[in-house]
């Protein structure tokens, strides 16, 4: 499967010039919307000239920018994909080994990672260490899971840790308490679940700094997000595969683990000595 423009932008951003990186900002906060638009509206909106816009399309390896509006295009329709949608497309049974599916899943983790760096990495554990911060975690149907088990091993290593659960209401009764030194960190895949934008929203709007686990097409939250893992996720199912995310929480975890190793040991002695 080929990188998608997200992945592109989030490998090649640290050697672009000033503007092209405000382009490839922009098109982050509004992906994939806004280079659905001529060249003219885009750099508008990026405050750049339209050479400038041309220059990032080419830096990301598209030969024109009707190439890049293509590759836009796809993403857009591979995003409102349903389960339904991608049984009816297939056309055929589904594997009858497992095989193709664990060699999709393995290779969606190599993908992931290959186009997270470790600066990535290095930031979300910095901004998860901040013990002035006070963490708040949620998912969607179904990607909850992984916020809840993140949620556990966290508050084993630091204090200060919310799993949000249960209806939307009780997540927004929520935001009174959520301020400029916290962090939500956020699990969201296609289809997007508009509840956990509307809360992503409101808590930037507060201030927060917002993490996001989302999929290679991005979930609209990024544009709210400071830090964004872009997991793989599309395997050959009608469900997508979470597994790739899934690592990236583990990893995150061993290292913020290993980050607060003396507060982490010590706390999680005074968890066992209170069983």
């Amino acid at each position: 499967m080929a990188s998608s423009v997200a992945e592109l932008i989030s490998e090649r951003i640290d050697t672009m010039p000033a503007g092209e990186r405000r382009a490839a900002q922009t098109l982050i906060a509004s992906y994939p919307l806004i280079g659905l638009k001529t060249v003219a509206e885009f750099s508008q909106q990026a405050g750049v000239s339209s050479p400038t816009i041309l220059r990032f399309v080419a830096r990301l390896g598209f030969q024109n920018y009707p190439e890049f509006q293509s590759a836009l295009q796809d993403e857009l329709a591979a995003q409102l994909q349903s389960p339904a949608s991608r049984t009816t497309a297939a056309r055929s049974p589904l594997p009858a080994s497992t095989v193709p599916i664990l060699e999709a899943v393995l290779e969606n983790i190599r993908e992931t990672f290959r186009h997270v760096s470790d600066r990535q990495l290095s930031d979300i554990v910095d901004q998860l260490a901040n013990s002035r911060s006070h963490i708040y975690l949620l998912g969607g149907r179904f990607t909850d899971p992984l916020a809840h088990y993140m949620a556990v091993h966290l508050h084993l290593i630091r204090p200060n840790v919310t799993h949000l659960v249960g209806q939307e209401s009780l997540w927004r009764d929520r935001l009174i308490d959520i301020g400029k030194r916290d962090t939500v960190l956020i699990f969201d895949i296609r289809r997007y679940q508009d509840s956990l934008v509307r809360f992503a929203e409101k808590a930037h709007q507060r201030g927060a700094t917002i993490i996001l686990f989302t999929d290679q097409w991005l979930s609209p939250i990024a544009r709210f997000a400071r830090h964004v893992i872009a997991g793989r996720t599309a395997v050959p199912s009608a469900w997508d595969s979470t597994a790739s995310l899934f690592v990236a929480t583990e990893t995150v975890v061993g290292a913020l683990t290993q980050r607060l190793k003396a507060e982490g040991a010590k706390r999680i002695r005074e968890i066992e000595d209170l069983r």
